[in-house]
C-alpha cells in the first residue's frame, strides 16, 4: 500500500482570506492595526530634557591649576541649564570651557585661557578678530564681536594675566547675564605642609 500525501484541510473561508489581493489587505490592516496599538499604548513625554552637569569641581579643579585669577558664575542664571564642563593644561596654559543651554534655548559659553598671545585664544574662542564695539559689564569694558556666517556673539575681556570669552549663538542679553555672573576668584593660597 502506498502512502498519499495527506492534504490539509483548508476551509473555504480561511482559504479566501490567505490568497490573492484581499489576503494582503487583510495582512496589511492587521499590521497597522498591531503599529496603531503600540503607538497608543507608548508613554510619549512632553517636557523637554537638557541633560546638566554639575561644574563645581571642575570650577575648584580650574582654580587650583590656573596661575592666574579665574573668572567663575556666582550662580547659574534663572532657566539656564549647565551642559559641558572641561579643564584643559595645553602647552603651558591652563584654559576652562563651561558650557550653557540658555533660557531662550540658545548657547553660550564661558572659555578662559591664559594662553599667550592673548588675542589668538580670543579670536579662536570668538572665531572673529574684528571688534563692533564695547560694553562695560560689572564695572569692567567688554569688547563686543560678531561673525555672521556663524550667527556668534561674543564678549571678550583681555587683561594682563588672562582672557575671558563669553560666547555663543545667544543674543546680546543672554551673553550679558552670563558674563554679569561672573566674579574673578583670588589665586589660591598653597597649604603648607607639616614639617
Amino acid at each position: 500500500m502506498r502512502d498519499r500525501p495527506v492534504e490539509p484541510i483548508v476551509s473555504p473561508v480561511v482559504d479566501r482570506f490567505t490568497q490573492g489581493l484581499l489576503g494582503y489587505a487583510v495582512a496589511l490592516v492587521l499590521c497597522l492595526g498591531v503599529v496603531g496599538l503600540f503607538l497608543l499604548i507608548t508613554p510619549v513625554g512632553d517636557s523637554e530634557h537638557i541633560p546638566s552637569i554639575d561644574y563645581s569641581i571642575d570650577a575648584a579643579n580650574f582654580r587650583h591649576a590656573a596661575p592666574y585669577e579665574v573668572w567663575t558664575p556666582s550662580a547659574t542664571p534663572a532657566k539656564w541649564v549647565p551642559t559641558s564642563s572641561r579643564v584643559v593644561r595645553e602647552k603651558g596654559a591652563v584654559s576652562w570651557r563651561l558650557g550653557f543651554a540658555t533660557a531662550a534655548r540658545s548657547h553660550a559659553m564661558l572659555a578662559q585661557s591664559d594662553e599667550k598671545p592673548t588675542g589668538e585664544f580670543a579670536n579662536r574662542m570668538a572665531n572673529s578678530d574684528k571688534s563692533v564695539g564695547t560694553q562695560t559689564i560689572g564695572g569692567a569694558t567688554w569688547e563686543r564681536r560678531v561673525r555672521e556666517d556663524k550667527d556668534q556673539r561674543s564678549l571678550v575681556l583681555i587683561t594682563p594675566d588672562a582672557t575671558a570669552v563669553v560666547t555663543g549663538q545667544a543674543d546680546w542679553t543672554e551673553l550679558t547675564t552670563l558674563a554679569a555672573t561672573l566674579h574673578r576668584q583670588p589665586i589660591p593660597t598653597p597649604t603648607p605642609t607639616p614639617s
